[in-house]
């Protein structure tokens, strides 16, 4: 009925990638901000078929090649150039994931920006998500998020962030290049992001 990866608690099915854990003591731990839950148990099952994806037509294929060489940015209101250039140092950076303001918003102060630029510039990829836990990123919307656009941030759209990491060590264990790697990154795979056209 179900033929995707769920998360199934307290009477409700989820979809595993959309899904997130918000409470450590409550029964009603996890929750799905951006996406309907695929079923509610009672004293029968409630299947919601318009959100369940189709079954696959391929066999299943277990990817093993993960890039695990990246790091999180996560902004904060007054977070330091020091902050942001030792997270963005690693040696070898493939790819960051930054956590932003609203629907993508972030410091537009020139050193903030150059340093992103940098990290792009040495052929690392920096997916831009959101810090709420609803919504989703919308780059270029406000002033605040143009110059990321501009520069080659990709948008994460409305995923999680555990999603986004996901994702993003899929994508670049790959072998694509960086055009093929930010396709396939602002792309839904497995239904684990919304296109920002259907908003």
């Amino acid at each position: 009925m179900v033929p995707e990866v769920c998360i199934y608690f307290d009477f409700s099915l989820f979809r595993g990638n959309r899904s997130k854990k918000y409470n450590a003591e409550k029964f009603e731990a996890f929750y799905t901000m951006n996406y309907p839950q695929l079923a509610e148990a009672g004293i029968d099952i409630k299947f919601k078929h318009q959100f369940i994806l189709p079954p696959p037509t391929q066999p299943l294929k277990v990817h093993k090649e993960l890039e695990t060489n990246i790091t999180v940015l996560k902004l904060f209101p007054g977070i330091s150039r020091k902050a942001v250039e030792a997270t963005l140092s690693v040696s070898g950076l493939k790819g960051v994931i930054m956590e932003t303001f609203g629907s993508g918003n972030t410091n537009t102060q020139p050193w903030f920006i150059e340093s992103i630029k940098k990290v792009i510039d040495n052929g690392a990829i920096i997916v831009d998500i959101t810090q709420c836990d609803g919504g989703s990123v919308e780059l270029g919307k406000y002033e605040t998020s143009q110059h990321l656009l501009e520069i080659g941030v990709v948008s994460g759209h409305d995923m999680t962030f555990e999603a986004a990491v996901t994702k993003l060590m899929f994508v670049l264990g790959q072998g694509l290049s960086i055009a093929e790697a930010k396709q396939m990154l602002e792309t839904s795979l497995r239904g684990e992001l919304t296109p920002i056209e259907v908003y």
